[in-house]
């Protein structure tokens, strides 16, 4: 049987988990690099759940929120999905500008721009710590972003991730600097036969 999220033992979902935290807090840091400001971070939430579950996380499938999806390649294949709920992509992007974002105001060119950019420096700093700890060669895509309400978000993932099971690992890390906090969302799931060479390079299989 092909290894997938759906067929861990508890040893390898720790692992996976610990992989988590490590990421997280390397993207936490590097948030703070890129905005030259103390980002403060709670501590990483890393959940595996069923797919159909996240929609409800998220606040319902018909939230506002925005996606920011890369495909991950080298020694494992398989997606990445940072989302965002709609308020803490307008705090983000306010922390960027240095200004807050008028009620009301909808998100242009220019903080799509700015989001997509967040996204890849987060995602790609994930990487870099999976990449250092696993020994393995790991690239990201171009950054796709979407904001749209939650169901449709997940639509496209949806269609990859149930190649592989019904299972999805998250990440869910608050970032805040002062009083504004930023809800993020990674989703992670290495397609089909990238599970073994990943479990391998941990020393858990």
């Amino acid at each position: 049987m092909a290894l997938s999220l759906d067929n861990l033992n508890s040893m390898q979902i720790d692992v996976l988990r610990e992989i988590g935290n490590i990421g997280a807090g390397n993207a936490a840091t590097a948030l703070a690099t890129m905005l030259s400001k103390k980002i403060d971070m709670d501590v990483p939430r890393v959940n595996i759940l069923e797919f159909r579950e996240v929609g409800d996380l998220l606040g319902g499938e018909e939230r506002v929120v925005a996606g920011i999806y890369f495909k991950l390649s080298g020694d494992i294949e398989g997606s990445i999905m940072f989302v965002l709920d709609h308020e803490s992509a307008k705090k983000l992007i306010s922390l960027l500008f240095g200004k807050a974002m008028a009620p009301g105001e909808e998100i242009d060119e220019m903080g799509i721009s700015a989001l997509q950019e967040v996204g890849n420096i987060l995602a790609g700093s994930y990487c870099s710590s999976l990449s250092f700890l696993t020994g393995l060669s790991l690239h990201i895509s171009v950054p796709s972003l979407s904001i749209d309400m939650a169901g449709a978000i997940l639509s496209v993932p949806v269609i990859l991730f149930g190649q592989v099971g019904d299972k999805v690992m998250l990440i869910e890390t608050d970032f805040s600097e002062g009083g504004d906090k930023v809800n993020g969302n990674f989703f992670l799931i290495p397609d089909e036969g990238s599970f073994e060479p990943l479990l391998m390079s941990l020393g858990v299989l």
